[in-house]
């Protein structure tokens, strides 16, 4: 009983914390909303049947939530119900700039190796080493994926006008520099 409190707790408060931004992954694997909520459920149902917390709380459910996102994807209906909901790429808001509007349209547009690598970094806050391990694969090629995604963007932006007083995307969009390795 005490040992269900705890998983409870840890799932819990992990949960809390990574829901939202995995709902947000799941969107740039290229899954709908309502699939990314899907897997996100699935993924801590699975967090909640282990005997214990694992050591990389974090990294382990992004890594568990990707692998069954992926698994998710390859269903032939599932494919073509995203086909259509990816006009809808995010949830729309009425409040919403043309700016916001424009920038979330590149970012749908980009491949989904280098879209996977700009939500990691810039919403879940992953290092390049974290996404290196992440994907599998070395920690220079997720800077890169980055770096391309976002000089991408930056160019299909630069013709956007902004309204006064808001923040422009582009000073945010700057390119990460080149991990070294030792």
């Amino acid at each position: 009983m005490a040992e269900e409190r705890d998983s409870a707790h840890w799932c819990g408060r992990l949960f809390d914390e990574q829901a939202a931004q995995l709902i947000l992954y799941g969107r740039a694997l290229g899954l709908s909303h309502g699939e990314a909520e899907d897997v996100v459920q699935e993924t801590f149902l699975a967090l909640m049947q282990l005997p214990a917390p694992p050591a990389k709380m974090r990294h382990y459910c992004m890594r568990a939530f990707r692998n069954r996102a992926l698994n998710h994807r390859r269903s032939l209906w599932r494919r073509l119900t995203r086909e259509w909901e990816s006009l809808r790429w995010f949830e729309k808001n009425p409040d919403e700039t043309p700016a916001e509007r424009a920038a979330m349209r590149c970012l749908a547009e980009l491949p989904v190796e280098q879209r996977e690598a700009i939500v990691l970094k810039v919403w879940q806050g992953c290092t390049f080493e974290e996404i290196g391990g992440l994907l599998d694969i070395s920690p220079n090629t997720a800077a890169g994926r980055y770096r391309y995604g976002i000089q991408k963007i930056k160019s299909k932006l630069e013709g956007v006008v902004y309204e006064t007083g808001e923040r422009e995307p582009i000073a945010f969009l700057a390119t990460a520099p080149a991990v070294s390795v030792t």
